[in-house]
């Protein structure tokens, strides 16, 4: 109907009031309305979650429990679609890996968790990016025959992340401290559970916390009380884990890219490289082999202009790649871009020419992530 706007038309996540209430800018992303700052604005949002801790609405992502009748049944029948070692996965550890279609390229990327507890013993916990979760879900149901999927859409979800993240969120939740990075662990909150993992997705030290939806402003806004912490929009988001070397679903995965294109080779299991037996499965082993026609890598650029994504990347008058993410890095200081490159140019210290708007730009080829990770394992 004309005159309706189209933010109104969004979907909300449970801490959309309290974004409008901190004067939060608010955009469209994968659907939802989403804050992409605050007042600090997106350099100083970066800055505080490198120096203290930021704060981070992700409850647009997809959270749910994978249930049959015990957790190896779930994890062997999951391996079918996953190129990820789910089956030998230690309880309370989590996995990134990615959903692939027949020709190896990533329909999502995703953690997988084994719950330690014992109530939980027949299922999995996983979380699966907004754009993708629908359609995550349907394939999962189709492929599954004996997995029930339980989405957990009751539940909000936040993201606390830099080095004081640990010492606020221990103040009123006492034994985060004792855990570490990708390890996960259900606490009690005033009588409410709380689905912790030390992970995140900025290359700080953190936690994603799943919260009951009606305790998930009042228990955010006694994090935010905290002088430690503040509250973080999708734009610093995006730099802080461009600066991580993590890549962006939609921009630096897709259908067309494989994890081996990608460098994602770490997170395919080693029984797996082997055995095989996950959607695409034959042509990513080729790749693991023969190797890939092009690579994922990072670019240092000259002077203090960023090229964002879709930038075409030269060597002569060779076309060679294209900017899958770029911008500026606050805390490195300078342009950085992620990019995929024809692997024959893809060695650190490369040199290449990127055109933007009748313009030749010098960068070279490098090694990611840009700025180191502190991740505490």
């Amino acid at each position: 109907m004309k005159g309706i706007n189209k933010m109104s038309e969004l979907k909300k996540t449970p801490l959309y009031e309290l974004h409008l209430e901190l004067g939060a800018k608010m955009v469209e992303f994968t659907g939802y309305s989403m804050p992409v700052q605050y007042s600090l604005g997106v350099i100083k949002e970066h800055n505080h979650t490198r120096q203290k801790a930021g704060l981070f609405d992700v409850s647009h992502m997809g959270q749910a429990w994978l249930i049959s009748e015990n957790q190896s049944k779930v994890a062997s029948e999951l391996e079918t679609l996953l190129p990820a070692e789910i089956q030998g996965l230690a309880l309370g550890k989590q996995q990134y890996s990615q959903l692939l279609n027949e020709n190896g390229g990533v329909l999502d990327d995703l953690i997988v968790t084994k719950p330690a507890e014992e109530q939980y013993n027949d299922r999995l916990y996983m979380v699966v990016n907004a754009g993708c979760k629908d359609a995550d879900y349907a394939l999962m149901e189709e492929k599954l025959s004996s997995v029930k999927i339980l989405r957990l859409e009751d539940r909000a979800q936040i993201a606390l992340q830099g080095p004081k993240a640990v010492d606020c969120l221990a103040q009123i939740v006492p034994g985060v401290e004792n855990m570490k990075f990708m390890t996960f662990k259900c606490f009690s909150y005033n009588k409410h559970e709380l689905l912790i993992s030390r992970s995140g997705y900025t290359g700080e030290d953190g936690y994603e916390i799943s919260i009951p939806e009606n305790i998930a402003i009042k228990f955010t806004k006694k994090l935010l009380e905290m002088e430690e912490v503040e509250p973080i929009g999708l734009g610093a988001r995006d730099s802080l884990r461009l600066e991580a070397g993590l890549c962006l679903y939609g921009n630096d995965l897709d259908e067309t890219i494989s994890p081996v294109e990608a460098g994602l080779l770490w997170s395919i299991g080693k029984r797996r490289r082997t055995e095989g037996g996950f959607s695409g499965s034959e042509i990513i082993l080729k790749q693991i082999e023969s190797g890939t026609n092009k690579k994922r890598v990072g670019l240092d650029i000259e002077g203090k202009m960023p090229c964002r994504a879709g930038t075409e990347i030269f060597v002569g008058d060779k076309k060679v790649g294209v900017i899958t993410s770029g911008g500026f890095g606050p805390t490195v200081n300078r342009p950085i871009a992620m990019a995929y490159i024809n692997t024959e140019f893809s060695a650190v210290n490369t040199e290449v020419i990127l055109k933007v708007r009748n313009k030749e730009i010098i960068a070279k080829v490098c090694k990611m992530p840009f700025n180191k990770k502190t991740y505490v394992r």
